[in-house]
């Protein structure tokens, strides 16, 4: 692998093994793009076709709170948590990466510890992300990675 296309994977994957590129709040990532595709698709004044639509199809009365969520979406601004913008903000995983200058958890001398400040599911996922990276290699699992859903 080279460096550029290791450089590439840091940049959409974090430092516990989770994939920032599929997150809902990432800015480059495909649920962003594809929300705001969506968005247009639809149009501005899908509503009214909404809700003339909802005589027949109790579905689509629920059309302006998914019309909030699917702009939300679409507004995704994170650069992802090596940036420093990550939603989990009780995260010490990027601080701590940062501070032993390793890329991710697995390299640390440390590594498993208990200082991540994640919740216990979320550091289960962590722990098992990172041992996985280090039984194979970081392409290898980037690449198993972006075939799981983000939010299993």
């Amino acid at each position: 692998m080279t460096i550029v296309e290791y450089e590439k994977i840091v940049r959409v994957m974090a430092p516990c093994g989770l994939n920032c590129g599929a997150c809902v709040a990432f800015r480059d990532g495909e649920i962003r793009e594809l929300s705001e595709r969506l968005g247009a698709l639809l149009g501005p004044n899908f509503g009214a076709y909404a809700a003339r639509f909802a005589e027949n199809d109790p579905a689509y009365e629920d059309y302006p709170a998914f019309r909030r969520f699917l702009d939300g979406l679409a507004q995704a601004a994170c650069d992802g948590c090596r940036h420093g913008s990550c939603l989990f903000s009780s995260c010490g995983v990027q601080r701590c990466v940062r501070e032993k200058h390793v890329d991710f958890c697995f390299r640390c001398d440390e590594f498993p510890c208990d200082h991540t400040g994640l919740p216990p599911a979320l550091e289960a996922r962590w722990r098992a992300n990172n041992e996985a990276m280090g039984e194979s290699d970081v392409a290898e699992y980037y690449e198993e990675l972006k075939k799981r859903p983000r939010y299993p």
